[in-house]
């Protein structure tokens, strides 16, 4: 499954920012979108290729390597981003690889490009947790009695969920009809060590109608990715990575916070019980958010808005 390149502009979406929409654009960030049914989840999902930044020479080459082993590679879309979206019926298998002679997946495939899991909870969870090591390591490692073959797998996740069965949990108007039981299965169907991975957990609210009949444009995509193109040369200037590349030690070096900074993170830290892999996650975002920002310093505004995007499904 795919989708043309679309513009933001068109897109008619709920309760999402303009700085909301820059921040997963600066590539790799993982995001989950949670909203109700008609919110605009996918929509914005379809959106995604349009502000990401152009790929490099290297980048090509491998994701075209990748895709080649499948027969997926087309020369029409030398360096277009991949937009992988497979279906929440998709096996574990078919998102890892295999066979006897190893080939890669659907994780494989979105190399340099976005993984789109619509649906996420949907997901059988043996399948979900495949995806816990290419998002910490950038690769995949598919082990068989006779050979073992490694194939990358750095790719931006995109997932999108409902917040209960219904969907209407939450919802300002609409009624929701699940009980606390069915929220908690239901949202239990994405482990805390999956969520832990996720940079970005953003709530898209229902489309109100003035928004849905309004004419006026929203922002292009074209101004969005500027945005994302200049913030991502700061990181490469600085650092020769992206931010969400890394590491614990050059976190400590390049995300330097402003002491009221640091002491928000501590309270947020200890009010929601976060992991020293959620806390250098925040401080990523955090870094991002004010690249995005010009600032050469992460201070108070930027690590409230991290601890923000941060929001879990589980607090919803």
């Amino acid at each position: 499954m795919s989708f043309p390149r679309s513009n933001f502009a068109d897109a008619r979406v709920g309760l999402l920012n303009k700085q909301a929409r820059c921040q997963f654009g600066v590539f790799y960030h993982s995001v989950l979108l949670l909203g109700p049914p008609g919110a605009g989840k996918t929509m914005l999902a379809s959106r995604f290729t349009g502000i990401l930044p152009p790929m490099t020479d290297d980048e090509a080459l491998e994701a075209a390597a990748v895709q080649s082993l499948t027969g997926a590679f087309a020369l029409a879309r030398w360096k277009q981003r991949p937009f992988r979206a497979p279906h929440h019926t998709s096996s574990a298998v078919a998102l890892v690889g295999g066979g006897s002679v190893p080939r890669p997946g659907e994780i494989s495939l979105a190399h340099c490009g976005v993984l789109f899991l619509d649906e996420l909870p949907e997901f059988e969870r043996r399948v979900l947790e495949v995806l816990r090591q290419p998002l910490e390591s950038g690769q995949v490692t598919i082990s068989r009695a006779a050979r073992q073959a490694d194939f990358p797998a750095r790719f931006q996740l995109i997932a999108a969920m409902n917040p209960c069965p219904c969907g209407f949990l939450g919802h300002p108007a609409a009624q929701c009809r699940c009980t606390p039981e069915a929220v908690a299965r239901y949202q239990g169907r994405i482990s805390g060590p999956l969520l832990d991975r996720i940079d970005i957990q953003l709530e898209v609210g229902p489309v109100s109608p003035e928004t849905l009949l309004g004419d006026t444009a929203g922002e292009p995509s074209s101004a969005i990715a500027a945005r994302v193109e200049e913030a991502l040369r700061r990181q490469l200037a600085r650092q020769h990575k992206n931010n969400s590349h890394l590491s614990a030690r050059e976190i400590d070096r390049w995300c330097k916070t402003e002491r009221a900074g640091q002491d928000l993170l501590h309270k947020a830290m200890l009010q929601f019980h976060w992991s020293a892999r959620a806390y250098h996650r925040v401080l990523r975002v955090a870094r991002t958010i004010a690249d995005l920002a010009g600032a050469a310093t992460i201070n108070e505004r930027h690590v409230a808005e991290a601890i923000q995007f941060r929001r879990s499904v589980r607090q919803s």
